[in-house]
């Protein structure tokens, strides 16, 4: 974001992108900002590319548990569990390029926070060391249910 982007959304009083939920807003002058609705495309399905950064050749086992443990650091913003021991990972492929496609899935349709819940997991995994580009799709099946958390998070909801 560039030092005139930031200065016009200090004159309209908007807080920056990262703090806003499920919603782009237009700098714009004068008082009231313009919203654009996120597309389903991008509440559903997001890119990282790592580029040159990930230059260090990593076995595709070893990188499926780096990636692993960084979306272990993502929480439903809802519930105080990460989205791996939610279950909210159906899929998790690494290529031997460094390329990781992952299928995730949340725990209601109309979650409000979907399209940044999608672009968070693909930026950290496409942060991780040996990760030359992260894509992540949202899907709907098969639904999700409490039956695919973990017993750790089962226990941490005090479900168990």
């Amino acid at each position: 974001m560039s030092d005139d982007e930031i200065e016009r959304l200090k004159v309209n009083k908007l807080p920056p992108a990262r703090m806003r939920k499920d919603r782009r807003h237009l700098p714009l002058v004068g008082p009231k900002p313009a919203v654009i609705e996120p597309t389903e495309a991008e509440a559903s399905e997001a890119v990282f590319e790592a580029g040159a950064e990930a230059i260090e050749a990593v076995p595709p086992d070893e990188l499926e548990r780096r990636v692993l443990e960084a979306l272990r650091t993502i929480f439903d913003p809802e519930i105080p569990v990460n989205i791996v021991e939610l279950g909210l990972i159906y899929g998790l492929d690494v290529a031997a390029d460094g390329s990781v496609d992952v299928r995730m899935t949340l725990t209601a349709p109309a979650c409000p926070v979907a399209g940044q819940l999608v672009r968070e997991v693909a930026e950290k995994a496409g942060r991780v060391p040996g990760v030359r580009r992260a894509h992540v799709v949202l899907v709907w099946d098969p639904p999700w249910t409490k039956d695919r958390m973990s017993e750790e998070a089962m226990l941490e909801l005090g479900l168990l």
